[in-house]
């Protein structure tokens, strides 16, 4: 017998993001106000948008949860208490704390808030999972440095709480991404969500007695990129994550595209819901996942401690083998024409594909194209153009056109 269906996770960086996730099938999304948030380069919720990304939510039946993960000063907790009446008020489904002094602020004055552990307070051990437990915690998301067999022990050890996990996305080179190299070298704080990731750029090494002279340690020509991790991706093992225990997979990436949202959301859904059919696992899914921007994948630590397999030596630039061409904005059904808004450049005769919320990709040749003047056009050379084209199959608003991008 299976287990419980585990709930997906996904980033929701703004409101337009959060409904696309949503849309394309996460159980629950995670979203961040504008202070106590990790994600300071992500738009993040003003009051009025979070209580509409609830409302939604909610409405489909779905979850928000909020970060207040940032690992907090002592002028950071003036405006906390304050924060959470508004979180309780727009209805929040839970809040995800690191710090140990807003844990305890959040017990005390908004007791009625289920708190979530982040990963950012490094749990890597059946014991302090069982710690935070008793303090109240209802899930604890685990560090990202576990394996199978380690999240199998801590299941099995502390059986009554929940236990969530990154499946996908950027790594940190950081345990649990607890960094001070962004702070010391750009003053960028990435315990506060500022990173500028100073571990993925360039380095050479200086002998102390030749002050100057820059020795490149490097794998080509460019450069070695010493901790450029590769990127997350635990698609194909489904189970292997629903047999350790995890009930809440977690998808990173509050700033990333809502394309990427929508992709990785899809992707991760279908898998789900394949496996719990019975169904052999479809290698189509990795395939989509390697259409949006992304480094190379990885499993991470789930199969013991990576070696060099972990690490990208050769570059630190994202693998961008399709590029979105646009959204679409209307379809209408007399005439079989679908309107979108252009995202990047594209020309008559090219073969796109198209992506939407519950369906399999659906592909099509550009026949024919007109401008929002109702203008024949072979290329669509401006962002943000309003472009007409046939199509046959019924194309919902909010769906993303895309196509691959040629061999240089």
């Amino acid at each position: 017998m299976l287990s419980k269906k585990p709930e997906l996770l996904a980033p929701a960086g703004d409101l337009t993001k959060l409904k696309t996730a949503i849309d394309y099938g996460a159980d629950a999304v995670y979203i961040g106000g504008k202070a106590f948030s990790l994600r300071t380069a992500s738009d993040n919720f003003s009051r009025e948008e979070m209580e509409e990304g609830i409302r939604y939510a909610h409405a489909k039946g779905k979850k928000c949860y909020a970060a207040l993960n940032i690992i907090a000063h002592n002028d950071d907790l003036k405006e906390l208490e304050s924060y959470l009446k508004e979180l309780q008020d727009c209805g929040i489904d839970a809040v995800i704390v690191a710090d140990m002094g807003i844990f305890d602020i959040v017990r005390k004055k908004a007791s009625s808030l289920p708190v979530h552990i982040s990963t950012q307070a490094s749990n890597t051990n059946y014991a302090s999972v069982s710690f935070f437990k008793e303090l109240g915690a209802k899930r604890i998301v685990l560090a990202r440095e576990l394996s199978f067999r380690e999240i199998h022990e801590i299941t099995q050890k502390v059986p009554d709480v929940e236990i969530e996990a990154f499946v996908h996305g950027a790594m940190c080179v950081s345990y649990s991404g607890r960094c001070l190299l962004s702070n010391y070298m750009a003053g960028r704080d990435s315990n506060k969500g500022d990173c500028a990731q100073p571990c993925r750029w360039k380095y050479s090494l200086v002998e102390e007695k030749r002050p100057g002279e820059y020795m490149p340690v490097y794998e080509d020509d460019r450069g070695t990129f010493l901790f450029n991790s590769k990127d997350l991706c635990m698609i194909e093992y489904i189970g292997e994550l629903v047999k350790a225990g995890v009930t809440s997979f977690k998808i990173e990436g509050r700033v990333k595209s809502e394309y990427y949202v929508a992709t990785v959301v899809k992707a991760y859904r279908d898998a789900i819901d394949e496996y719990f059919e019975g169904k052999p696992f479809d290698p189509r899914h990795i395939e989509e996942l390697r259409k949006i921007s992304h480094r190379q994948y990885t499993s991470g630590f789930y199969f013991d401690k990576p070696k060099d397999t972990a690490q990208v030596y050769a570059t630190s630039s994202y693998i961008r083998d399709y590029e979105l061409i646009g959204t679409s904005i209307a379809y209408d059904d007399e005439k079989k024409e679908l309107t979108l808004e252009q995202r990047n450049r594209f020309f008559l005769g090219d073969e796109v594909e198209i992506l939407m919320p519950g369906e399999p990709f659906y592909c099509m040749k550009i026949t024919d194209m007109k401008n929002e003047w109702n203008e024949t056009i072979e290329v669509a050379p401006h962002p943000q153009m309003k472009v007409k084209i046939p199509c046959d199959k019924k194309i919902y608003p909010g769906s993303f056109i895309r196509k691959k991008k040629p061999l240089v």
